[in-house]
């Protein structure tokens, strides 16, 4: 075989890689990755409402730069002009941006618009609220409002007006304060799928009536504006007989209930008593001033007295249903012989119906960011309008992913870090709750000093704690081995006083960084019972 020559081989090798860059360079139409400073490329709008403040600024953590709303409470308006408008009708097209919510978002927007060609004379600066788009997509949160928004706007052929569609369901923000990458996938089959990192969460059909609100296509039939309902129309399906009479022993005057005269006060009422009484307890505050304050007055509760009676205070016969009792009395309701159903207005032929096989998307020609937030430090990043999903993909894997995993390792730290102490504090305080309910048990009271002893010295180094637990159930064990299979009443007993005073010395000195002073005091506890210090009562708390 004939070998290529080496500079025919190197310049067929150049083409190669240009045709893969220039294939590159098709797929992608726009592409932002604020990487240099905005100013002089995109456009602030110069209307009057919108004072917050846009800045060039790194994500926090990252070397990588982003578009910043700076300043809460602001609404924001910037805008990109595009080269040349952009179709959306014609095979695959991406939009995809990233976004991340430094300081949370409790209510306000994130989203882009992708607006259509505007009027003849339109100015960047002049970009508002009112500027037609063709799309807007992306994260909105306030109150119940909690989704990613696609909208978009399509002209009506028959009647020249744009209507606006919201997809139906959308998928909800994710609450956290990481990077998000957001994509929105147009196919030429009619059909956009909505992708949160990477992830599709949503997939919808513009010409389908249960995907979008209003549907794209409207009813082919709509309800007469100038039909009217007869006067003579009768639509009580029911009605009372006219025929009833009242019966002659209906009281409508009868209460709904009376004094039960068969009750009887209950043996052990107190009525001498009143439901509460002063509380003996309180006292008068030293910086009590009569003349200031008033006469004072002890605080009330209720009475300890009335606990353990069946009532106090003066007793009164209680109330019951009046058997007699039938209310207000109403003919009963027979069928209506005028009944006509439930009118409605005749349809007639929708004068907005059109059929359509696809939707005739305005072209893009601008992307804008106009939103109203509370929050700031919200940052816009990595821009994208592409016509190959693999590009987005590739964006996703090389731009957001290596950010979004950094973001996530250092929230898990901080949530670690944040909770451990006090899941910690938690656990430890549930357990030694349970240790002194355990201690109080009646079949173990002859060893209830020793086990306050090591519950104790838990409760000094916390750290000790699964240590304490492992010496409390060797003690529980060993009693309930000597209960199963009996013996001598003295002998098992110093066998347990030894077991849990060797367990909690065992635990004690597995703790390598306790302080001497913990250590001298364990000794001490040890020498003898009659050495340990006062023990607390069943359910009593220490706060050390």
């Amino acid at each position: 075989m004939k070998a290529f020559p080496l500079g025919l081989a190197a310049f067929l090798l150049v083409l190669s890689l240009s045709l893969v860059q220039l294939r590159a360079s098709d797929d992608e139409i726009f592409y932002e990755s604020f990487d240099e400073s905005f100013e002089g490329r995109w456009i602030v709008s110069e209307k009057s409402e919108y004072q917050g403040v846009w800045k060039h600024s790194k994500s926090e953590g990252h070397d990588d730069y982003g578009l910043l709303v700076s300043e809460k409470a602001r609404k924001y308006a910037i805008v990109k002009e595009l080269e040349k408008p952009e179709s959306l009708k014609d095979g695959t097209v991406v939009l995809q941006f990233e976004t991340r919510l430094q300081n949370g978002l409790e209510c306000g927007g994130a989203y882009l618009k992708y607006l259509r060609p505007q009027d003849a004379g339109w100015k960047a600066k002049e970009f508002d609220n009112e500027s037609p788009y063709s799309i807007m997509f992306g994260p909105d949160k306030c109150g119940a409002t909690n989704k990613v928004h696609f909208i978009f706007k399509h002209k009506n052929p028959k009647t020249g007006e744009y209507v606006e569609h919201h997809l139906k369901n959308p998928p909800s923000v994710p609450a956290d304060k990481l990077s998000h990458v957001y994509t929105a996938i147009f196919e030429s089959g009619n059909d956009v799928r909505i992708l949160v990192d990477g992830s599709e969460k949503k997939k919808a059909n513009f010409l389908s009536e249960d995907d979008f609100e209003p549907p794209l296509i409207p009813a082919k039939t709509i309800p007469d504006p100038d039909d009217k309902k007869p006067e003579d129309w009768d639509e009580r399906a029911k009605i009372p007989d006219p025929n009833a009479v009242k019966p002659d022993d209906w009281d409508e005057d009868a209460p709904v209930e009376i004094v039960d005269e068969e009750a009887v006060k209950p043996d052990g009422w107190l009525d001498d008593e009143p439901e509460e009484i002063d509380d003996p307890e309180a006292t008068k505050p030293e910086d009590w001033d009569d003349e200031e304050d008033g006469e004072w007055e002890a605080p009330r509760i209720d009475n300890p007295k009335c606990e353990i009676a069946p009532g106090c205070g003066e007793w009164k016969k209680p109330m019951k249903r009046n058997p007699e009792y039938k209310g207000k009395w109403h003919a009963p309701e027979i069928d209506n012989p005028s009944y006509k159903g439930i009118w409605k207005p005749r349809q007639i032929p929708n004068p907005s119906y059109f059929e359509i096989e696809k939707p005739d998307f305005e072209p893009v020609a601008a992307i804008g960011i106009e939103i109203w937030t509370m929050q700031d430090g919200i940052l816009f990043d990595n821009i994208l309008i592409a016509k190959d999903e693999k590009l987005a993909s590739s964006y996703r894997d090389t731009k957001w992913k290596p950010k979004f995993k950094v973001e996530e390792e250092k929230q898990k730290a901080e949530e670690a870090a944040a909770a451990g102490p006090d899941a910690l504090a938690k656990y430890q305080k549930k357990v030694f709750d349970l240790l002194y309910k355990a201690a109080d048990i009646p079949f173990l009271s002859h060893y209830k000093s020793k086990i306050l002893d090591v519950i104790e010295k838990g409760e000094k180094q916390p750290n000790l704690t699964i240590g304490i637990i492992v010496s409390v159930i060797v003690v529980f064990f060993t009693i309930f081995l000597r209960i199963i299979f009996g013996g001598k009443k003295q002998q098992p007993a110093k066998r347990e006083e030894k077991s849990a005073s060797t367990s909690a010395a065992a635990a004690e000195s597995s703790n390598d960084q306790s302080s001497s002073g913990g250590e001298k005091e364990g000794e001490e506890k040890e020498e003898g019972v009659a050495a340990a210090p006062a023990r607390r009562r069943s359910g009593a708390r220490r706060d050390n």
